[in-house]
């Protein structure tokens, strides 16, 4: 027989679930609202909020936005993909090396590279069944390897006589690199919302086994969602390359967990099966100006590594207690 307090008790944990599955969902948004509000309240107008300085600010943090974008394909699967700061950097190293033949050599260039490995990433997983952490740990090292010996252990200059340079112009009074980013997460939304292959990686994150018994194409899925992280890996290093005028193989260093730390701040699940597009967004642009205010209170760099690594474990432990509430209530 089910009594009042059972049936009060139900939606009371209902509740409970709605509150926790916005949090995880709608979270690091509100966190962004509150930073603004900070800063606007310590600087004013003329200081963090100026349009000057959130310009700059997403100019810088468009490349940040392209790799997380790939990565949260990949943690939506259950996998990871170590592989895309030197990714970056490899790219940006071609792309400078074909800047002389112009802007669309130079990209198309960096976006192959990136696809390639991408594509040696998901083969060796789907394939061989090996664990992305390891592959992409290994093409981690590999690419990095190469962008050194490409360039010579040397910085590759731009060419300064080609529009290469053309990627990182104004348009509108922001980068050309936002506008690219922008137009790549309207695309991304559709895809992972609006067509077969989102739903695929979705059923693929939340069961593999299940997707597989399912006839789902695990392999194939798992192999074009390691390309699409590459080639916006090698997107990002044409823009690397743009705005820096140079193929640095020493840049890059610890994007690839800037980039982790952004998808799971904006509520990816490390685990596989939740992800979702326009909170990785959210979440680049948080810890994106969480480290701009700190530049602002002119904080020892060396902390801002140790206070974005805090705030990523703080995130992390929540969300695990999130969903282990809601597992237990369904359960009950």
């Amino acid at each position: 027989m089910v009594t009042t307090t059972d049936v009060r008790g139900d939606r009371q944990a209902r509740s409970w679930d709605w509150v926790g599955s916005r949090l995880q969902q709608q979270g690091a948004l509100l966190a962004l609202v509150a930073l603004l509000a900070l800063g606007w309240a310590r600087y004013g107008d003329d200081g963090f909020v100026s349009s000057y300085n959130l310009v700059s600010a997403l100019r810088y943090n468009a490349m940040f936005a392209l790799i997380a974008l790939g990565m949260t394909f990949v943690l939506i699967t259950g996998g990871i993909d170590l592989s895309v700061g030197g990714v970056a950097v490899l790219a940006s190293v071609v792309a400078a090396e074909l800047s002389p033949a112009g802007l669309w050599p130079g990209v198309t260039g960096a976006i192959l590279v990136g696809v390639a490995v991408g594509l040696v990433n998901g083969g060796l997983v789907a394939g061989f069944g090996i664990q992305p952490f390891i592959v992409t740990l290994a093409t981690l090292l590999a690419a990095r390897g190469l962008a050194l010996i490409l360039a010579g252990n040397e910085a590759a200059p731009v060419d300064f006589e080609s529009n290469f340079l053309q990627l990182d112009r104004i348009v509108g009074g922001v980068s050309l690199a936002v506008i690219i980013a922008a137009i790549a997460y309207v695309a991304g939304s559709i895809l992972l919302n609006l067509t077969r292959f989102g739903r695929h990686l979705l059923a693929l994150g939340g069961n593999e086994e299940a997707a597989r018994l399912a006839g789902l194409p695990v392999a194939r899925t798992l192999v074009a969602v390691y390309a699409l992280s590459g080639g916006l890996a090698g997107l990002t290093g044409a823009i690397l390359a743009a705005q820096t005028f140079t193929g640095n193989p020493n840049e890059a260093v610890g994007w690839e967990l800037s980039a982790i730390a952004a998808v799971v701040v904006g509520g990816t699940l490390l685990t596989g099966g939740v992800g979702s597009v326009w909170t990785t967004l959210v979440g680049v642009l948080l810890l994106g100006l969480i480290i701009n205010l700190l530049g602002f209170e002119n904080l020892d760099p060396y902390w801002q590594n140790v206070i974005r690594g805090g705030f990523l474990l703080v995130v992390v432990v929540l969300q695990r207690r999130l969903t282990e509430r809601r597992g237990s209530r369904r359960i009950a």
